[in-house]
């Protein structure tokens, strides 16, 4: 993956479905359009909970990276 600039980051580390999307939404909402929401969580469901929400809402999902004990999960505001 890119080098992503970031522009807000979120940690729902150790949270479990559907915390790290609840908390992802209200992220989300302090961004402007274009901006980039980096997410770092435990919970594998995160990567079809955050893409597919992305999907319906038009947000994009650019991706995850996967590191030692966490996920880096990126999603660009539409």
């Amino acid at each position: 993956m890119d080098i992503i600039k970031v522009d807000k980051t979120l940690d729902a580390k150790g949270l479990a479905c559907p915390m790290p999307l609840l908390k992802a939404k209200k992220a989300i909402e302090t961004l402007e359009k274009g901006e980039i929401l980096e997410i770092h969580g435990t919970d594998e469901g995160s990567k079809i909970d955050l893409s597919g929400w992305c999907e319906r809402v038009g947000h994009s999902y650019l991706g995850e990276k996967e590191e030692a004990d966490y996920y880096k999960f990126y999603i660009k505001k539409g």
